[in-house]
């Protein structure tokens, strides 16, 4: 079995998800995308740090997601006063990253699910959501960078995967009960 057979059933929960339909309606409200791509900023951020620290992206040029994500979200939330919410899960990423720090393999795990996706789904959305779209262009050929992510990964990662999956399902969800009156101009 591989590791996306291993993963498959936490895949598909987390395409299931209502925020998914409204990311792929091609009319999600700005100001809540925005608060979607500050979240996965956060998320991104410090997954990419210690990555980079630990040798993982070296042989992946291009693949760095998060001033792309920044970007847009700057694009998007220009002219307002502070930021968005920090999730309550994106708070619980950042801290589970920290606990792994140290593990390669646990990391590899993290690129694969969530930078394979802005490979691959990813470029699906990308022509629905507002703004530049920055975040799902890559300088790179995108085929030969998921052969490359599929190079370092192994069954091993399945449940370390698997937790992403559901860490972004638990995105998903909390994106679907942001108040954006708060944030509406």
């Amino acid at each position: 079995m591989s590791l996306k057979d291993l993963t498959w059933e936490h895949h598909k929960e987390a395409e299931r998800q209502e925020f998914v339909k409204v990311l792929m309606s091609g009319k999600i409200n700005p100001d809540l995308y925005a608060t979607y791509l500050w979240n996965q900023h956060m998320k991104y951020d410090v997954l990419e740090a210690l990555a980079t620290a630990n040798g993982l992206l070296a042989d992946l040029p291009g693949i760095q997601r998060r001033a792309n994500i920044f970007e847009d979200y700057n694009e998007l939330w220009v002219g307002k006063e502070g930021t968005p919410p920090t999730l309550p899960c994106t708070t619980d990423y950042i801290n589970h990253v920290k606990d792994i720090m140290q593990n390669p393999q646990a990391l590899m795990a993290h690129i694969y699910v969530l930078h394979m996706g802005d490979l691959s789904g990813g470029q699906m959305i990308a022509k629905r959501v507002p703004g530049s779209g920055k975040y799902y262009q890559f300088d790179a050929d995108t085929d030969t960078l998921k052969n490359k992510i599929r190079e370092k990964i192994n069954d091993n990662m399945a449940e370390e995967a698997k937790w992403v999956f559901s860490n972004a399902v638990s995105l998903f969800r909390d994106m679907m009960k942001v108040d954006m009156e708060k944030y509406i101009d």
